[in-house]
């Protein structure tokens, strides 16, 4: 039974005279190895009515017997309780949705998503406006008035010296060619 590459057995009682994959008289568990832990499900009141009438186990049901411990109860031998393992309960899907709902709902709402560079630059410039200035006259005081004269006369001078000199040796030369 099953899907290629997904095998799963079915554990049955059947009668010795019959065709092996004929007829059965109870299905009494099931075996699914192709999960971790694998999938042992025997219906142990059934198994231990079979075996105390006489039933012959297979090697292999015989086996799965022993791991759910089964074949120890009906042999009366220590170890009852079997060596099978179980898989963890996978939580529900509705618990975890609404836990990544909630988790969903604490996230900030901006920032989210990466938006394109021209947006991020119009949501800078809405957030951080530039500073205005504004021109506010007043009357200058005394430390602002001789700066500016200052200003004032070392520039006009600077420019006076370059023709002056200029002026002075054209006047030379004129001297001189006269």
């Amino acid at each position: 039974m099953g899907k290629i590459r997904t095998p799963f057995f079915r554990i049955v009682v059947t009668d010795s005279r019959k065709a092996r994959n004929g007829l059965s008289i109870e299905e009494i568990g099931r075996y699914v190895p192709g999960q971790e832990p694998s999938i042992m499900e025997v219906n142990s009141e059934r198994a231990q009515y079979w075996l105390g009438v006489g039933a012959q186990p297979t090697a292999a049901v015989e086996a799965i017997f022993k791991v759910t411990g089964d074949w120890q109860k009906f042999k009366g031998l220590p170890g009852t309780e079997g060596t099978l393992k179980f898989a963890t309960p996978k939580p529900a899907k509705s618990i975890a949705y609404e836990a990544a709902v909630k988790q969903a709902m604490d996230e900030p709402k901006e920032g989210a998503t990466t938006m394109k560079k021209k947006a991020q630059e119009k949501l800078a410039a809405k957030a951080n406006p530039a500073p205005v200035i504004e021109e506010v006259v007043s009357e200058p005081t005394a430390t602002e008035e001789v700066a500016v004269e200052a200003v004032v006369e070392t520039a006009p001078e600077a420019v006076v010296e370059a023709p002056t000199e200029v002026v002075a040796e054209a006047s030379a030369t004129e001297e001189a060619a006269e």
